[in-house]
């Protein structure tokens, strides 16, 4: 990786997070480059990071031994379709756009490229990121590898042996974020009506969240497991569980992440198609 020239096609928001994870992991500044239209943007990540920058992807693209496409998804196609004919047949590409199948991009190359389809999340933004990874045939064992060591920079990653369950990672982790901020939101403001202070109740929520999830990703346990060990009979963490059962929580989450994992599947129709 430390090798690697690494081109970013857009500067936007996750590629300035990943760009930060990599020069943290000892990758260096000059063999990163970003591509961008907004020439307010580089600015300010060539002073954060020392990168190299131009407002041209043809200036970058034939360098690349790793091409990330971090660009807006309704824009992909004329974009891929733009930097085709520049781009290296044994660079690896790593796409970071929601909702662009893989075989689309391979549609709109024309060609046989190794390109790894990855869907992060918001968290990746401060290196506590979930990434949900899928190789194409074309991609190698050391390519592979390559697009992990990538993703890592930001977080953990998981790789997936189907597309297809690409929708189901962006109804887990991808929107993810959002579910457990509404549960934040709702702790915080029910904390508020029992006489806490907004500060305090907004502290003791997030970090009773955070407290939660490090337990969890410590323990060999299972979600169920850790509840059970901290919800005594007759106790109050009893009749806060039987209250949310009662309420149907666990039915709603389930609703919710199936119509996610749907409306991914009718983005990837509606982007795909364009």
């Amino acid at each position: 990786m430390e090798q690697c020239k690494i081109v970013f096609i857009g500067g936007g928001n996750m590629a300035g997070s990943i760009i930060g994870g990599l020069l943290q992991g000892g990758c260096s500044a000059g063999n990163i480059y970003i591509c961008d239209p907004d020439q307010a943007r580089l600015a300010v990540l060539q002073q954060r990071y020392g990168v190299n920058v131009s407002t041209c992807n043809d200036d970058f693209v034939a360098l690349a031994d790793l091409l990330v496409l971090a660009v807006k998804p309704q824009v992909m196609h004329s974009v891929v379709e733009g930097i085709a004919c520049k781009i290296r047949h044994d660079a690896l590409l790593v796409s970071v756009a929601a909702g662009i199948r893989g075989k689309d991009i391979e549609s709109w190359l024309k060609g046989n490229h190794a390109i790894v389809r990855c869907m992060p999340n918001t968290p990746s933004l401060v290196q506590s990121g979930a990434s949900g990874l899928y190789a194409n045939s074309q991609v190698s064992d050391a390519q592979r590898n390559l697009a992990e060591s990538l993703m890592r920079s930001v977080g953990i990653v998981v790789w997936l042996d189907y597309e297809e369950q690409m929708d189901a990672v962006t109804a887990v982790s991808g929107s993810g974020p959002a579910y457990f901020f509404l549960v934040m939101e709702a702790m915080q403001k029910s904390a508020e009506k029992l006489g806490l202070t907004p500060e305090v109740s907004r502290l003791l929520t997030i970090q009773t969240a955070l407290g939660a999830a490090k337990m969890a990703m410590e323990s060999e346990e299972g979600a169920a497991a850790l509840r059970h060990r901290v919800t005594s009979p007759g106790g109050t963490t009893e009749q806060a569980i039987n209250a949310l059962q009662a309420g149907g929580v666990e039915a709603a989450f389930d609703d919710a992440l199936q119509a996610a994992c749907r409306r991914s599947k009718e983005l990837a129709e509606m982007f795909g198609g364009r």
